[in-house]
């Protein structure tokens, strides 16, 4: 789900970035840097810091490690951070039969059976994400707590089948931040509040928080996360990552806590482009219990034979027309666009995103009707002691000081009040912003014959404030992908403040092996991807 602040995009687009840098003239603002202001030494000398699939594939072939030596060197150091460390709260809870599984995965490489490209690599879920083992599944609330699934979420039993090792459930926003209009990105009752492990004290971005903070941590190899509108590709931007939001319908949804069925999708958080499209093309698949998927029969890929260097030669991307009220982030853009420009394509000025934005207000209206019908369902038969959307409602007001003890739970007292999704009103407002969307879009590309459309994710992280929420500027290029159901990737584009911003890139439907190819030839002519500091606050 996006951030509370882009539930109302003209409002958003009034904020500007006055507020955020009102106290910063320059992109070169120090933090401070001295040791004793670092949570940890500034040198992390963790040995797996880094490190990518193919290497650890190619180590653990070697015999450098085993899968299960890999999986406590990963389990360790979360516990490191927690008790000795930043104590980022990425982790809501962790899998007590992880080792097991990387032991198995050990035994049978020892046989001669090799999975795939995630045989024996640890990964972390988000926990909207059912898994039929010890872990619960609470979209962090309190409410779900004791919620353990009767079956794995079909993209688990993709992952199960691949070899890949569960190290745990990562925290995120709160029923994927479809709660409040006043919400803290990356807080849970359940797991309290996420931090971003360059500045401490500054947003990780949700709803998956945890997945983006850990992995750029290197806390895991790789992560899941869950998108409806920038879930998954503002935690790619904010915390120096790469995101992939599939096509809807590219990726089961089957097992997973709803918002969206219209917008809902999972997707890759990694630390490079071509370990996201490993993560996707396992992930990716047809599952009868998701109707939508059988529309992406056939259209599956190997993904990762698009890896190529030269990827943006010869294409056509649009950039949205103006300029950004803040002359750093205009200076982070023009350097991608002309390094973008420097390997081969051609950059179109294009006039989309205002139309865009202008039906936000509707693309709410659906996630409200959404909402309630697709938790209405899944807690139905889930081992909850809630079974709808109103117990929900009524366990948050009994519990209010743990469960709600700053922002509140108008979201689900207003999607409790939607009737049923034959109501005319929601076919409406769906027609206008899903249709329209992709409308929007498909015109503006066909138009001027593009290949896929570029920007700026999203601004620099907010200050974490769990009182009055998150505080976000002008910049979010998270729903236009979103709405349309179409598919985007974040990757690190530089930082302003030193905070990571992220460069996005999307396209129509089922154009993922596109996209990817075009990150990939940009992340490799940057080399943006830097390894956080954990540094305590922004201020010097």
């Amino acid at each position: 789900m996006k951030r509370s602040t882009f539930l109302t995009t003209s409002a958003m687009a009034a904020l500007g970035f006055n507020t955020l840098f009102a106290a910063n003239s320059s992109s070169k603002v120090k933090v401070n840097n001295k040791k004793t202001d670092k949570i940890q030494d500034s040198e992390d000398k963790f040995e797996l810091n880094e490190i990518t699939v193919l290497e650890l594939q190619d180590k653990m072939e070697k015999g450098t490690y085993t899968s299960e030596q890999i999986t406590q060197l990963y389990l360790d150091r979360i516990e490191n951070m927690d008790k000795n460390g930043p104590k980022l709260n990425t982790m809501i809870e962790i899998n007590p039969d992880a080792l097991a599984i990387a032991r198995t995965m050990d035994q049978e490489r020892k046989e001669g059976k090799i999975r795939g490209a995630l045989h024996g690599i640890p990964i972390v879920i988000k926990d909207n994400i059912d898994t039929a083992d010890n872990m619960m599944t609470t979209a962090g609330a309190l409410a779900l707590v004791g919620n353990i699934a009767k079956k794995d979420a079909f993209i688990v039993t993709q992952l199960r089948n691949a070899g890949a090792v569960i190290l745990g459930k990562t925290n995120l926003s709160e029923w994927a931040n479809f709660r409040s209009t006043n919400s803290s990105s990356g807080w849970s009752s359940r797991g309290l509040q996420t931090k971003n492990p360059y500045i401490l004290d500054h947003s990780p971005c949700g709803s998956s928080a945890g997945s983006g903070s850990a992995v750029s941590a290197n806390l895991s190899a790789i992560a899941i996360g869950t998108e409806t509108d920038g879930s998954i590709t503002c935690p790619a931007s904010i915390n120096g990552a790469v995101g992939i939001k599939p096509t809807v319908g590219l990726v089961s949804r089957s097992g997973i806590i709803p918002i969206s069925s219209t917008q809902d999708t999972a997707g890759p958080l990694t630390r490079t482009v071509t370990d996201a499209a490993i993560l996707l093309e396992i992930i990716a698949g047809v599952d009868d219990s998701d109707a939508v998927t059988k529309e992406s029969s056939g259209k599956k890929t190997n993904y990762t034979k698009f890896l190529n260097i030269d990827g943006l030669k010869g294409k056509r991307i649009g950039v949205q027309k103006g300029k950004y009220t803040n002359q750093f982030l205009n200076e982070l853009q023009e350097k991608a666009l002309d390094l973008l420009k420097q390997q081969g394509a051609t950059i179109v000025e294009i006039d989309y995103l205002d139309k865009i934005n202008a039906l936000g207000n509707d693309e709410l209206e659906v996630m409200k009707y959404e909402f309630k019908n697709g938790v209405n369902a899944y807690l139905k038969n889930a081992n909850a002691k809630v079974k709808n959307l109103a117990d929900v409602i009524e366990f948050n007001l009994k519990n209010e000081a743990e469960a709600m003890p700053t922002f509140k739970q108008e979201l689900l007292v207003q999607s409790e009040e939607k009737k049923g999704l034959d109501d005319p009103a929601y076919k409406k407002a769906l027609e206008k912003s899903h249709q329209g969307a992709k409308q929007i879009i498909d015109n503006v590309m066909q138009k001027n014959k593009l290949d896929a459309i570029t920007g700026l994710t999203i601004g620099p992280a907010c200050s974490i404030d769990i009182i009055y929420g998150d505080k976000w500027g002008e910049v979010s290029l998270t729903a236009p992908a979103a709405m349309s159901g179409y598919p985007h990737i974040s990757l690190p584009c530089g930082k302003v403040y030193d905070l990571p911003v992220g460069l996005s890139f999307f396209s129509g439907a089922y154009r993922e092996a596109e996209i990817i190819e075009m990150a990939y030839a940009y992340e490799q002519a940057s080399k943006h991807r830097i390894k956080p500091e954990f540094t305590k606050s922004f201020l010097a």
